[in-house]
C-alpha cells in the first residue's frame, strides 16, 4: 500500500474511532476537525468523508449538521451445539451454507452438547468466525451415564460421553444409595448461573465399571434408548395367539404351496421377509415379497403399539439386539420361520426375463417357508449352482442382478462399505475383527426389497389427474450438499482420485466411479466414510422428494415392520387405501415420522458406540504391537489413526510427538512441526505404536514410530515457503 492511500485509511479510521468511542454523542464536523488536529483546508474533504460514512450505514444524522455513529445491529445464527471435551463447542448452523461458529467455554453460558441455540457472531478473527450462546432454544438430553464418586460430603457423576465436559455435583440425598465407583445414569436438575457445575440426581444404578452387560446398558442410556424391556408389555405379547384361524384363510391370498424362503444374517431370530418364485403358463416370473403382517397382531391402540411408537426401532449392538416388538412376537409369531404357516402383508409381481414388471398385487397373503438359508448358504448356491432351490435361487438371482444394473444406470450411488463384525467367545470378549462383504445373496434380497418398497410407494404417491395425493410415510433422501462435495473432491486429489461437479446429471455416476476405484485401497473406509458424510442423510417424511441415493422418485419403508415402526405405519396406511378408505390425518404421521428419524440415529450411535467398545476390548491386551495406519482426522490435539487392517481408530496426542514443538494449521486441517516444518494431514500414511486401550474412558492411545523420512513420503510433507491448504477449516473431527 502506498503511503498516500495509507494516510487516507488512517485518515478514515481515525474519523470512525472517535464514533465508536462515543457512540451516543452527536458532532459537527468542527468539533470532529478539532479532535483531529485537521487543518482547516481539509475540512471539504472531512464533509465529504462524513457525508460518505453516512451513505455507507456507519454513521447517522440526528439533525442538520450533526452526525452521529449508528448503532451496529448485531448478527445472530440459530444452530446446534457440537461441543468438545475442553468445554468449547462449534456451533453448526441450520443455514448449510454458513460457517461453523467457534465459542469459547466461558461464551457457553450453560448450554450443552445438541441443544439448539441462538448464538450472537462476533467479527471474524483471522478465519474463523466466532460468537457467544445468548439463549437455549431447545435442550437436548440431559440424562447422562457415568462413574459416580462418592466422599463424606458430597459426590461427582463423571459422564462417559466425551460431548460432556462437566462433572454433574450430586447431593448424597441424591445418589439412591449408588457406591463408589459404580455406573450410574444421571439427570441434570438445576444449573445455577454462579456454579461452575451443574447439579443433578442419580435415576438408575447400572452396575460394577467395566462389567460387559453394565457398559452396554450404559451406551443405550448415554443415546436416551431403552436397555430393558417393560415387563406388562411382554405379558400382554404372551396372551397373543399365534393361531391362524379360517377368517384369516378366507380373506388372504395363498401361497402355501409356492417355493418359498427366507435369506438371512447366520445369527438372525426376527425373519420378517420371505420371497417365492414360480414360473407362469405364459413364461413369465411370478415374484413375491412376503413381509411378516406384524400389524394383525399390534393394533394401533394398544399397549404394546405404544411401546412400539416410543423405541420405533429395534437397536442392534454388537452382542445383543434390544428388540421394538416382544421377543414373542419379533422371534416367534412374526417371524417367518420355516415350516410354520405365517401371515404376511405381500408385494407381488409379475416379470419377464428382462426383469420388466407386468404386473403387480398388493395384499394380504398365508405363506409357508420351505426353507431358511443363511446368506452364506444362499452364496454357495449361486456360486456352483448345486443345492436345494438351486434354479429358483439361480433365477432370482439373475434378475436382481438386471434391476441392480438398471438402478445404477438410473443414477443411484453406489455405498456398499464393508460392515465391521466380531467373532466372540462364550462370555462376549471379542477374539477376532472381520468385515463383512456384500455378495450376489445379499444383493438378490437387496433388490427385491427395494422394488417392493419403491412399488408401494409409487402405489400410494403417484399423482392422479384431479386427485389429492393421500398421506403416506416417504423415505427421503435429499440432493447432497455442493459446499461438502467441493471439499471432498478436493481431498480425493491427494490419493489420485478425481471428480467432475460441472454437471449434475452425471454426479452420481461420477461417485459411482470413484468408489469403485477406491476398493479395495489401503485409503477405501476414509474415502467412504467421507463420501457418505458429503452427501445429506435419509429421513422419514410425509412431504415426498424422492430419495437420491437410490434414484427413486417414491420410495417408502416397508418390508421390516417387525424391526421399524415406519414399516408398521405403511402397512396401515396401504391397508386402508388399498380399501378405499380417506386419506389419513397427516399431523400423527408427521410426528412419527420426526420421531422415527430421530430415534433411528440415536439406534445407529449406539451401535456405533457398541462397536468401538468391542474394538478397544479387542486392543487390550495388544499394548506394543506395531501397526500401519491412515490419519482420519486432525484436532489441536492430536491426530486421529485409522488402522489400515482393522479400521480400528485411535489417537496420537501431540503432547506424545517428542521431536518437535507441533501446533494446529486451522487453515489448512492439519499439524505441523514448528522447527522442522514436518507435517501431518488427513489421509496420510502412518505407522504406530498401541500405548494404551482403556475401556473406562473409552479410549485408544498409539505413539507414532520414527521413520527415515525417505519412507514417509505418503505421510509427511515438509513445508518450504508457502504451502497449499489441504483439508477443512473445522477444528472437529
Amino acid at each position: 500500500m502506498g503511503k498516500k492511500n495509507k494516510s487516507k485509511t488512517d485518515f478514515l479510521q481515525n474519523v470512525i474511532n472517535i464514533f465508536e468511542a462515543n457512540p451516543t454523542k452527536p458532532y459537527n464536523y468542527k468539533q470532529i476537525a478539532s479532535m483531529i488536529h485537521l487543518d482547516k483546508d481539509m475540512n471539504d474533504v472531512l464533509l465529504v468523508t462524513l457525508d460518505g460514512l453516512v451513505l455507507r450505514g456507519i454513521l447517522t444524522n440526528p439533525q442538520l449538521g450533526k452526525y452521529m455513529y449508528k448503532k451496529q445491529e448485531d448478527v445472530f445464527m440459530i444452530g446446534r451445539v457440537d461441543i468438545t471435551r475442553q468445554g468449547s463447542a462449534y456451533i453448526i448452523p441450520d443455514d448449510e451454507s454458513s460457517e461453523d461458529i467457534f465459542v469459547y467455554e466461558h461464551n457457553m453460558n450453560q448450554a450443552l452438547h445438541d441443544d439448539k441455540v441462538k448464538v450472537k457472531v462476533f467479527n471474524k478473527k483471522g478465519s474463523r468466525a466466532e460468537g457467544e450462546i445468548v439463549e437455549i432454544i431447545e435442550k437436548s438430553k440431559r440424562t447422562f451415564t457415568g462413574k459416580i464418586e462418592v466422599s463424606s460430603k458430597y459426590a461427582f457423576v463423571i459422564p462417559d460421553s466425551k460431548n460432556m465436559p462437566y462433572h454433574i455435583f450430586i447431593p448424597l440425598a441424591n445418589t439412591k444409595g449408588a457406591q463408589n465407583g459404580q455406573k450410574v445414569v444421571a439427570n441434570i436438575v438445576e444449573w445455577k448461573k454462579q456454579m461452575k457445575n451443574p447439579t443433578g440426581k442419580v435415576v438408575d444404578i447400572l452396575g460394577e465399571s467395566g462389567d460387559v452387560n453394565v457398559e452396554m446398558h450404559a451406551i443405550l442410556a448415554e443415546f436416551d434408548l431403552p436397555y430393558s424391556y417393560p415387563e406388562h408389555i411382554d405379558k400382554l405379547a404372551q396372551r397373543i395367539s399365534g393361531k391362524i384361524t379360517a377368517a384369516d384363510y378366507a380373506h388372504r391370498r395363498d401361497f402355501r404351496d409356492i417355493a418359498t424362503f427366507t435369506i438371512d444374517p447366520k445369527d438372525a431370530k426376527d425373519f420378517d421377509d420371505a420371497l417365492s418364485i414360480r414360473m407362469l403358463e405364459n413364461g413369465h416370473w411370478e415374484i413375491g415379497v412376503h413381509i411378516a403382517d406384524v400389524t394383525h397382531y399390534v393394533k394401533s391402540n394398544s399397549h404394546i403399539n405404544r411401546e412400539a411408537e416410543e423405541r420405533t426401532t429395534s437397536i442392534y449392538l454388537v452382542d445383543r439386539t434390544i428388540p421394538m416388538l416382544p421377543e414373542r412376537l419379533s422371534n416367534f409369531i412374526c417371524s417367518l420361520r420355516p415350516d410354520e404357516e405365517k401371515l404376511c402383508f405381500s408385494a407381488v409381481f409379475e416379470l419377464d426375463n428382462k426383469a420388466i414388471i407386468k404386473n403387480e398385487w398388493f395384499g394380504r397373503t398365508v405363506i409357508l417357508s420351505k426353507r431358511r438359508f443363511t446368506y452364506e448358504e444362499a452364496q454357495d448356491v449361486i456360486e456352483t449352482g448345486q443345492g436345494d432351490y438351486s434354479q429358483e435361487l439361480l433365477k432370482l438371482n439373475a434378475l436382481a442382478q438386471i434391476l441392480r444394473q438398471k438402478r445404477f444406470k438410473n443414477g443411484a450411488v453406489t455405498f456398499e462399505r464393508d460392515e465391521a463384525k466380531f467373532e466372540l467367545d462364550e462370555n462376549g470378549k471379542p477374539l477376532r475383527v472381520y468385515f463383512k462383504e456384500m455378495k450376489e445373496s445379499n444383493q438378490l434380497v437387496e433388490e427385491f426389497m427395494l422394488l417392493a418398497n419403491k412399488k408401494v410407494a409409487e402405489k400410494i404417491g403417484k399423482k392422479v389427474a384431479g386427485q389429492k395425493p393421500k398421506t403416506f410415510v416417504y423415505r427421503i433422501h435429499d440432493k447432497p450438499n455442493f459446499d461438502k462435495l467441493n471439499s471432498f473432491s478436493a481431498f480425493i486429489k491427494r490419493f489420485g482420485y478425481g471428480m467432475k461437479l460441472d454437471n449434475d446429471a452425471r454426479l452420481s455416476k461420477e461417485m459411482n466411479k470413484v468408489l469403485s476405484e477406491v476398493k479395495g485401497k489401503p485409503e477405501a473406509g476414509l474415502i467412504e466414510t467421507l463420501a457418505v458424510r458429503s452427501m445429506a442423510k435419509a429421513i422419514y417424511s410425509t412431504a415426498n422428494i424422492g430419495h437420491y441415493g437410490l434414484a427413486f422418485p417414491y420410495y417408502t419403508h416397508f418390508t421390516s415392520p417387525i424391526r421399524r415402526y415406519p414399516d408398521m405405519m405403511v402397512h396401515r396406511l396401504l391397508a386402508a387405501y388399498l380399501n378405499d378408505e380417506k386419506s389419513a390425518d397427516v399431523e400423527y404421521y408427521d410426528k412419527m415420522c420426526k420421531q422415527s428419524s430421530i430415534m433411528e440415529q440415536r439406534a445407529a450411535d449406539a451401535e456405533r458406540a457398541s462397536i468401538k467398545y468391542k474394538m478397544i476390548e479387542f486392543m487390550e491386551d495388544k499394548i506394543g504391537d506395531i501397526y500401519d495406519g491412515l490419519i482420519s482426522g486432525v484436532t489441536e490435539w492430536g491426530i486421529f489413526v485409522e488402522l489400515i487392517d482393522t479400521k480400528i481408530e485411535g489417537m496420537v496426542s501431540v503432547r506424545s510427538m517428542k521431536d518437535d514443538y507441533y501446533y494446529f494449521d486451522e487453515d489448512n486441517y492439519r499439524i505441523v512441526g514448528r522447527s522442522s516444518g514436518v507435517t501431518y494431514t488427513l489421509g496420510d500414511k502412518v505407522t504406530v505404536k498401541l500405548t494404551n486401550a482403556d475401556l473406562l474412558q473409552k479410549h485408544i492411545d498409539f505413539q507414532l514410530i520414527n521413520q527415515e523420512l525417505d519412507e514417509f513420503k505418503t505421510a509427511r510433507h515438509v513445508v518450504k515457503g508457502k504451502t497449499q491448504g489441504r483439508g477443512r477449516k473445522k477444528n472437529k473431527k
